[in-house]
């Protein structure tokens, strides 16, 4: 059986970046990033992604991986982390997950399995509901799949048209492959949390948009949207590039685009722990607002399994 791996994780703005650093060095492991907006080049200062000198004191994989235009989702992720974590065994060394995406660390972790997808099949479906509407297309669902319709909210397109297009193209059930989510493997992984009090951690939230800000965020998403991105940078995904590509058009104030960000991002936090505390395995450490890097001295020994 492999060695487990080792994480850290935590909601963002917790100082897990800095604090993965020394704990990378004491452990002899190099560093596999589970955050799903590093793996887009050319997005550096928005998503606080490790800067070149980080990444020359310790090796980081799984950034930069793809453009903000192109197709990505989690069972790419999941093929590129193998990749590396094999790398990374094979040189005799430890892969080391740090991040706050709690999809993307399942994915590494527990080798879930994520069905396809299939353009054709999707389009015939989304054709369908448009057609038919979304309460015939729920009552398919719940005819061919019931556990997965008594998951779904009926007016919920897209998630309808999910659950039957993977049934169509795996001949499953696409609830069969909600069973493996259920299990939590305490073999599979070593991981360390780090939880900061609401208060300790709005104050960092807004600090580090405010310094990102006076790092050039605005000049990147300037050159982002110039380079064509800026249909996709306005997704509800690309937190505080989309208030500042809006900021450019002139819908919002640079302080309303601000603000937007630090509310968003504050919601983001929240969801990242709700994420992670269903999972039994994470130790939890309390930190307060110097963040993850304050508790080195209790996170080596744990994660060395001292």
């Amino acid at each position: 059986m492999r060695e487990p791996f080792l994480a850290l994780v935590g909601p963002t703005a917790s100082g897990k970046t800095e604090a993965a650093l020394e704990l990378a060095e004491a452990l002899g492991a190099e560093i596999l990033s589970i955050d799903s907006m590093l793996v887009y080049r050319g997005m550096d200062v928005g998503t606080a992604k490790p800067t070149a000198e980080q990444r020359a004191r310790v090796p980081h994989h799984l950034l930069d991986l793809v453009e903000p235009s192109e197709p990505f989702n989690v069972a790419a992720f999941q093929a590129a982390a193998r990749e590396a974590a094999d790398d990374v065994r094979g040189r005799g060394l430890r892969p080391f997950l740090v991040g706050g995406s709690g999809l993307y660390f399942r994915a590494v972790v527990d080798d879930l399995d994520f069905p396809g997808t299939e353009p054709e099949t999707r389009s015939a479906l989304e054709e369908e509901a448009s057609a038919l509407g979304a309460v015939r297309m729920y009552r398919r669902l719940a005819d061919l799949d019931p556990i997965a319709a008594s998951k779904i909210e009926p007016g919920n397109v897209r998630r309808i048209v999910r659950a039957l297009e993977v049934a169509a193209i795996t001949g499953r059930p696409f609830s069969s492959f909600a069973a493996s989510w259920e299990s939590y493997w305490p073999e599979h992984v070593r991981a360390a949390g780090v939880h900061l009090g609401r208060e300790a951690l709005a104050a960092r939230v807004e600090e580090r948009v405010r310094r990102m800000i006076d790092d050039g965020w605005l000049a990147e998403v300037e050159e982002l949207v110039a380079r064509g991105f800026g249909a996709w940078l306005t997704s509800s995904q690309a937190i505080g590039y989309a208030e500042l590509a809006r900021h450019l058009a002139g819908e919002f104030s640079l302080e309303d685009a601000v603000q937007q960000t630090v509310k968003r991002t504050r919601t983001l936090a929240r969801r990242q722990m709700a994420w992670f505390h269903r999972d039994p395995r994470i130790r939890w450490f309390e930190v307060d607002e110097v963040g993850a890097l304050g508790a080195i001295g209790k996170l080596v020994p744990f994660l060395e399994g001292a």
